[in-house]
């Protein structure tokens, strides 16, 4: 019995591809991508919409998975990406930069990686 509940990778993108964070089909690309090469099962279509002003202005992205969720928000006045990737299904945290990359060409790449636990006296939550 682990306490573990799920992982949790925070990654933080700077200086992105500036074609590549203003372009929907390309993160809609990048959502696919994402969701097979870390082997999630997409719940439906990627949600990914432009909005915001001023200096928070740029794409969102949400990709529901079966396990749980892909979100990122792309902010076009600095050409930065910040991603959440959350799943109880384990999944490898190199390979969510390694597509970050491909996809973006960041200039520089902050990662957190961190299992989440389950809430305490929930036994009957852990996995």
């Amino acid at each position: 019995m682990s306490l573990s509940w799920g992982q949790h990778v925070i990654l933080n993108a700077g200086m992105c591809c500036r074609r590549s964070i203003r372009s929907s089909q390309e993160i809609t690309k990048f959502s696919a991508e994402l969701v097979k090469r870390i082997d999630m099962v997409a719940y439906g279509p990627p949600w990914v919409k432009h909005f915001g002003s001023g200096n928070k202005a740029g794409f969102t992205l949400v990709q529901l998975i079966e396990t749980s969720n892909i979100v990122a928000h792309f902010v076009e006045k600095t050409d930065d990406m910040y991603l959440d990737v959350f799943s109880c299904k384990p999944f490898n945290p190199s390979t969510v930069e390694a597509v970050v990359r491909s996809y973006f060409q960041p200039q520089f790449v902050e990662m957190t990686s961190m299992q989440r636990l389950a809430p305490r006296g929930r036994p009957e939550l852990l996995i």
